[in-house]
């Protein structure tokens, strides 16, 4: 297997006032030639938007757009009709597809909200937009849960290309594995707290990339050191 490891110091950085963001891709006026994404894996924003402020209306086409809110909470609206509050836990999709125009507010007076922008290249472009979410704030812990996937397997939310996001809540010591199988790709993004990966000790921002060139199968195996939550994508 090949290992690369992306440290959350190393990622893009901007404080606007209203938003503090670290890119662990390029994006906006962050550009590095070696971090373009991984896979159809394009953006990982790690946002803190204060109070009252937010993004105002703006436009996408052809890109799988995933917020997960880690703490506080989200106003969310768009031209299809949605109009949302997503809490701390929930996972929120959008499809923007042929073209969708969309706002993210934080509706708190005084609470900042946290949270991770996620976007995924679809496999065709196009395609009907559409909206979905999923709450995981009581999602069970030391278990990988699937969040989205080609196929929407197991009650996970259906997108637009052969990824799969997994969502894992770890307390203190609880481990969790997954099977990567030969050919495929890992993306492992620690959320919140520190974890190690296959020894690799990685805290909150880091992340790890994976790529399984080997002809079997390949066991990765999460183990916490504190309360975390990590994101893992099986990437083609």
């Amino acid at each position: 297997m090949n290992k690369t490891i992306r440290r959350s110091g190393d990622r893009g950085h901007a404080n606007h006032g209203w938003l503090e963001t670290y890119h662990t891709f390029s994006f906006a006026d962050y550009y590095d030639p070696r971090w373009m994404g991984f896979r159809s894996l394009r953006v990982i924003n790690d946002d803190i938007v204060m109070p009252g402020l937010g993004f105002g209306t703006h436009p996408h086409r052809d890109m799988e757009i995933i917020t997960y809110v880690l703490s506080g909470s989200l106003q969310h609206k768009d031209s299809m009709g949605n109009g949302r509050i997503i809490q701390a836990g929930d996972v929120q999709y959008m499809a923007a597809g042929s073209g969708v125009q969309h706002s993210e507010f934080n509706p708190s007076a005084n609470e900042a909200v946290h949270l991770l922008q996620i976007w995924i290249q679809p496999d065709r472009k196009g395609v009907t937009p559409r909206y979905a979410e999923k709450p995981l704030a009581a999602a069970t812990t030391g278990v990988l849960h699937l969040v989205a996937s080609k196929a929407a397997r197991d009650g996970s939310i259906a997108i637009h290309q052969d990824a799969d996001l997994w969502l894992g809540r770890l307390e203190a010591g609880q481990t969790v594995a997954h099977t990567l199988a030969p050919g495929r790709h890992a993306w492992l993004h620690v959320a919140v707290g520190s974890v190690t990966v296959d020894g690799e000790a990685l805290a909150a921002g880091d992340a790890i990339a994976i790529s399984n060139t080997d002809p079997t199968p390949a066991t990765l195996s999460v183990t916490s050191t504190q309360s975390s939550q990590v994101l893992l994508f099986d990437l083609a």
